[in-house]
């Protein structure tokens, strides 16, 4: 468990309230609405790290990220958000940092997705493929 400022950041998965998870992804974020609550308990459940962002004065979770590994040289970061009421404080930064840099897979390769958050990734080395060397295909239904 690591503090930054008024909030603990913390890999414990028993911590996380699955219930602000489920509300956030299900109605909050462009990428989670097509995701109901079994798929979004399975894919917590089959998490490889979860890190949660908590108010340190009232254990409340306002901020989440989760990814899945090979466990051995590469990552995808998942889920990453932060609840409106407690943006602009870095959090989205600290979770980011606390998932890549002060983690276990510190080491690894990340990827992930995202339609509007390049900023915030590219502090970290994320960038766009240059090298030709990644492919991607889409689901099938469309859904990010």
């Amino acid at each position: 468990m690591r503090t930054v400022g008024a909030y603990e950041l913390d890999d414990d998965p028993a911590r996380v309230d699955l219930d602000v998870v489920w509300k956030c992804l299900s109605t909050d974020v462009y990428w989670g609405k097509w995701r109901d609550r079994e798929m979004i308990e399975k894919v917590f459940k089959n998490a490889w790290r979860v890190v949660g962002a908590y108010e340190a004065s009232s254990g409340r979770l306002v901020g989440f990220a989760r990814a899945f590994s090979d466990t051995i040289g590469s990552a995808y970061l998942a889920d990453v958000f932060v609840l409106d009421e407690a943006r602009g404080k870095g959090l989205g930064k600290e979770l980011v940092r606390e998932m890549i840099d002060n983690g276990p897979g510190a080491e690894f390769r990340w990827m992930l997705h995202t339609a509007d958050a390049h900023e915030l990734y590219r502090p970290f080395g994320f960038a766009e493929p240059s090298n030709g060397q990644y492919m991607e295909r889409t689901r099938a239904n469309g859904q990010a």
